[in-house]
């Protein structure tokens, strides 16, 4: 894993989610194909800037993470989609440029 998909495999993973290794696995899937659609569709320039672009990047982010294993309760899953979706705002800025840039 890429120290970009590691970071959202954290994440989803921590603090304390016993999973299994297909449940792992799983999760690594879903990280890796997070940070992919974004990075390709929806970090675009100005992205944090326009309200339409801020629910869209959400909504992407609930559809993927909806794919978790199902041991994420419905709460669980809530507060995992607003963790990565705040990780995102605060270290992507649009238009390839993040914290990871240069790595």
């Amino acid at each position: 894993m890429t120290e970009e998909e590691l970071v959202i495999f954290d994440l989803l993973t921590k603090p304390n989610i016993t999973l299994t290794k297909q449940e792992t696995a799983e999760v690594k899937k879903v990280a890796k194909s997070l940070l992919e659609k974004l990075k390709q569709e929806k970090l675009v320039l100005d992205w944090r800037k326009q309200q339409t672009t801020r629910a869209m990047m959400l909504t992407t982010v609930q559809d993927i993470l909806d794919q978790l294993p199902r041991k994420y309760t419905p709460e669980l899953y809530e507060q995992k989609c607003d963790l990565v979706y705040q990780h995102f705002y605060e270290a992507y800025m649009g238009q390839g440029q993040s914290v990871y840039a240069g790595n």
